[in-house]
């Protein structure tokens, strides 16, 4: 997977991109968790989801967000991380311009950030949200929620109680023509350990059944 170098709002973002040479491919963009708790995009979680959206059929982009790793910058309490998805983003669309569709993913923090994102840029067509920590992030912006999307929480997380996560829920399942897949893994913390592989198996059973490989839209 080639590195990648995309002119971030505060420099260098420093990525790994994953192309996928069909023309209707689809494009997916993965956000880590927190910067400041040792989040990376080489995070397990993030790596993954990385992973199962190429497997999908994506070009998929996951990039550091700034102040790690060799992004430049530092961190903006959220403000400009946002920016940086947004520029990240940018650069996707840019390299693909055909892809008939647009995905967010990201994990903890990075799912925070990616459904501000997916507030801002209409084109975001689904998201996938692991363990988005609504007791400690203010995600009252979802009002209401553009798209549909799934949602994975660990049963047992430490840091975000999952009560918290399903109140969220409940609140954006209520909008008109917006479904939310909520999945519990009972017994999994924040991190899924020893749950990864199940999780991940959530989400690419979600998104082979929500967008096309594309094989199959050509054979349609």
């Amino acid at each position: 997977m080639p590195e990648v170098i995309i002119n971030g709002p505060e420099g260098r973002l420093e990525g790994r991109y994953q192309h996928n040479p069909a023309k209707q491919a689809p494009i997916a963009l993965v956000l880590h968790p927190h910067p400041q708790h040792g989040g990376t995009m080489n995070n397990k979680v993030a790596y993954q989801l990385f992973q199962a959206f190429g497997r999908r059929g994506f070009s998929v982009l996951r990039f550091n967000f700034r102040g790690v790793g060799r992004s430049q910058g530092v961190y903006d309490r959220g403000e400009g991380e946002l920016s940086d998805a947004a520029s990240a983003l940018d650069w996707l669309q840019a390299t693909n311009p055909n892809a008939p569709a647009c995905w967010i993913a990201g994990f903890s923090f990075g799912a925070w950030i990616g459904m501000q994102l997916l507030m801002r840029r209409p084109e975001i067509a689904g998201f996938v949200s692991i363990s988005p920590p609504a007791n400690l992030f203010d995600f009252s912006f979802l009002a209401p929620c553009p798209s549909s999307g799934l949602v994975i929480h660990g049963g047992k997380d430490e840091l975000a109680p999952e009560p918290s996560v399903r109140k969220l829920v409940d609140k954006l399942q209520h909008q008109r023509d917006i479904l939310i897949d909520y999945r519990v893994i009972p017994e999994a913390n924040h991190f899924y350990a020893n749950h990864l592989e199940q999780m991940i198996g959530m989400v690419e059973d979600y998104v082979g059944k929500a967008v096309a490989t594309p094989a199959e839209a050509a054979a349609q």
